[in-house]
């Protein structure tokens, strides 16, 4: 009897805006991290979960908390969020 792999949730985050901020490419983030940059779009695309390990040293990067760069929810605009408009 075969048992069905139900798809991984799908993990929004914040990304690109955040490599954008801080003028960063693809290749100079994921060098950062030293990860294939790649894998980098494949984050900010949604096609791919980090796992716990690369998600905090994204959090010890942009200095944030894990929570304010993934979301199980669709993330709202950061200016709606900062105004709550």
């Amino acid at each position: 009897m075969e048992t069905k792999k139900e798809p991984a949730p799908v993990l929004h985050n914040r990304i690109a805006v955040l490599r954008a901020e801080r003028a960063l490419s693809r290749q100079e983030l994921a060098a950062a991290l030293g990860v294939n940059y790649q894998t980098i779009g494949y984050l900010e695309r949604g096609e791919y979960n980090p796992s716990l390990e690369l998600a905090f040293r994204l959090s010890d990067l942009f200095r944030l908390p894990i929570e304010a760069i993934f979301s199980r929810q669709p993330m709202k605009p950061l200016s709606e969020e900062l105004y709550r408009r």
